[in-house]
């Protein structure tokens, strides 16, 4: 089946720099490498780059090659293809102009450039499961060849940082096609080759590249980058070129059997969907096959010593790794929804083994070691990702082997485990968190200043408390064990769920019990929760008033705010240094993943399938700007809400994905 592109653009979109920059284009390995830029072809973020190399999969991420600086001549002309923005402000050059069109073949962005008669297709794409990516040139249209000189920019740094060279030498070597690249002694060596082009070493540094989205950042803007090797070719019309860069000594340098394999790739996936498909693909709007290719993007390889095969999810794209919250919340959409429970299976069972004190890993550390647990909502999340893999599967067996590790999980939140985790004994209700630490999705902390306390016991970590409690006596009951203490705790916690309704209000408070400040009666979004969830501790009449205070004063086009305007502290744009948006991060942002939940709670309390999947439509159009294909993670609260942070979340695509799914099947 030839399937027509879903994400295209022609000059309107190409030929205006601002616009052809906000939007960006991601590709990734599997094992949780990626390259990234602009349409425009320019590097406005450290981030960007094209091989971005997990030399710990699925992290260790390392910026090693940054670009190509691309002249084509071409009928006595020059063409410079490449974008480059300079400290001094200079744009030089601007490349940009001669893109004709860009799309995206399934994941891969394509660009045409237009020279005089001649057309340049140039795509970008990585190999599964290696550090590889390669760059493919094709002369599809000319009255004559054109002469290529592409100069390869490399680097060697965590991808968080920004390099300033100094007196910094590479060894650059000549290899068979190409050249071997050590950085420094004990570094990562790797290679840039092609058997279609003449190579020479090179060893010249660009000084003062500008980073236009760092500056916004209020971070370090300014890169160099080395100018390794240059490949020089005549490309013939119907001719194609291939630049591989690797990690791998021995990687193929055959694109076009490379690009047959991530085409078989993606149609794979694809099948995967369309097979658990129960309903007609005719009523799925155009950009939620999209969507089914970006969820592949987030699952990765994590080997474990006992689970070669252990995958994981990345949070976000450029900046998270996999944390343990995200993941659970994104695993139903990104997996089951797209038929791939094998991957459901792995990832839980991967993610089991990190079980410590009956908590679930927040993160783990880019730099290696040992993971964080700073969190208390993951292992009720995995109670819940576990119950639509069942469900989704009928694995019991899977279920009989977690089985003792969700009983240990809630033993350790009703005994108490770190962070002050612990039931109240007094009211059934999870309580959680002292001074300074931060264990909710909604916490946020600048220095010492706690912008977002939500110790005591909040509302939705007590909503997944009892849908857990709820969930592991269903389990119990499945597998014939006893599941009467489950039972009697999920009903004194639903019982005493009670104290969190604002009765003056007519909605939930976020947090109750709290030190020092007792109910916390802000307007935030958590108490979605307590609707959306299989299992709800409120009567039909509080759910309904829960999702038309959300729709009335949190909905926007793309998610949720996480603060209604008019409460003290709402902030309406997400901007300017660290400081700043860590302070607006959950004082009225808003967030697309909120918006699966929202919808579904809609869905129940209204019973209205068409309106319940308008509210999705907005948020899934988002895969034409920001980061194609794909959708972000937060927005502006304020209208005309700006996409702002990752370019491609987990969490909302997932969560995208399964609100659609779930209301459209039932």
């Amino acid at each position: 089946m030839t399937r027509r592109a879903v994400v295209e653009f022609g000059r309107e979109v190409c030929g205006d720099l601002n616009t052809a920059e906000a939007r960006e284009w991601l590709v990734t390995n599997g094992i949780g490498g990626f390259a990234s830029g602009t349409v425009a072809g320019s590097l406005t973020r450290r981030y960007h780059g094209l091989l971005i190399a997990a030399l710990q999969p699925p992290l260790g991420r390392t910026q090693l090659v940054a670009t190509l600086d691309e002249t084509l001549r071409y009928v006595g002309s020059d063409y410079a293809l490449i974008t480059q923005h300079w400290a001094s402000g200079a744009i030089d050059p601007s490349g940009f102009r001669y893109i004709e069109s860009f799309h995206l073949e399934g994941a891969t962005p394509v660009w045409i450039y237009a020279l005089a008669d001649a057309l340049i297709e140039k795509r970008i794409w990585m190999r599964q499961g290696e550090n590889t990516t390669l760059v493919q040139y094709a002369l599809v249209r000319g009255s004559g060849p054109v002469e290529m000189d592409l100069k390869a920019l490399v680097n060697y740094r965590d991808f968080h940082s920004s390099t300033h060279a100094g007196d910094w030498r590479m060894k650059i070597e000549p290899v068979q096609d190409g050249v071997k690249i050590s950085a420094f002694d004990g570094a990562n060596p790797f290679f840039l080759r092609s058997s279609g082009a003449q190579c020479e070493s090179r060893h010249e540094w660009y000084h003062d590249c500008f980073q236009p989205r760092e500056k916004e950042r209020g971070l370090d803007d300014r890169e160099d980058h080395l100018f390794a090797a240059l490949f020089r070719a005549k490309l013939e019309v119907g001719a194609t070129l291939t630049i591989v860069m690797t990690t791998e000594a021995n990687a193929s340098l055959d694109g076009g059997r490379a690009r047959t394999e991530r085409a078989g790739h993606e149609a794979k996936l694809l099948r995967a969907w369309w097979s658990k498909e129960t309903k007609s693909l005719d009523l799925a709007p155009a950009w939620l096959s999209q969507l089914v290719l970006a969820a592949d993007q987030f699952i990765v390889k994590r080997s474990l010593p006992n689970q070669p095969d252990g995958r994981s999810i990345i949070a976000g794209y450029h900046w998270f790794g996999d944390w343990g919250r995200d993941t659970m919340i994104a695993l139903p959409g990104l997996t089951l929804v797209t038929g791939r429970p094998e991957i459901a299976r792995q990832i839980l069972l991967a993610f089991a083994q990190y079980v410590d004190g009956g908590m679930l890993p927040n993160n783990f550390p880019d730099a290696g070691g040992k993971p964080e647990y700073n969190t208390v909502d993951a292992a009720l999340w995995f109670f819940e990702a576990l119950r639509q893999y069942l469900a989704a599967s009928q694995d019991t067996g899977t279920l009989q082997k977690l089985f003792p590790v969700l009983a240990g999980m809630i033993s350790a939140y009703v005994k108490g485990t770190r962070y002050d985790i612990q039931v109240d004994a007094a009211d059934g209700l999870l309580y959680a968190g002292g001074p300074g630490v931060q264990l909710t999705w909604m916490d946020a902390k600048v220095g010492d200043w706690v912008v977002t306390p939500r110790t005591g016991k909040p509302v939705e970590i007590n909503a997944l408390w009892i849908n857990a409690l709820g969930t592991q006596a269903e389990f119990a009951r499945l597998l014939q064990k006893p599941s009467g203490d489950y039972e009697s705790l999920a009903a004194q916690a639903k019982q005493s769920f009670q104290k969190f309704w604002n009765a003056e209000r007519g909605y939930c408070f976020d947090v109750i019990d709290s030190p020092g400040i007792g109910n916390d009666a802000s307007l935030r979004p958590n108490q979605i929760f307590a609707v959306s969830l299989p299992v709800t501790p409120l009567t039909a009449e509080q759910q309904k008033s829960v999702v038309n205070i959300c729709a009335q004063r949190l909905l926007t086009s793309y998610g949720l705010r996480s603060l209604a305007p008019g409460e003290p502290g709402y902030q309406g744009r997400y901007g300017g240094g660290p400081r700043e948006r860590d302070a607006a991060y959950h004082q009225g942002t808003a967030w697309g993943w909120l918006l699966g939940p929202f919808a579904l709670a809609h869905f129940r309390v209204y019973n209205d399938r068409a309106t319940a999947l308008r509210f999705l439509e907005p948020l899934g159009c988002q895969i034409y700007t920001y980061g194609l294909g794909s959708l972000g993670e937060i927005f502006d609260g304020d209208a005309p809400f700006t996409p702002r942070g990752c370019i491609a979340q987990a969490w909302t695509v997932g969560e995208v994905l399964r609100a659609w799914h779930a209301i459209q099947a039932s």
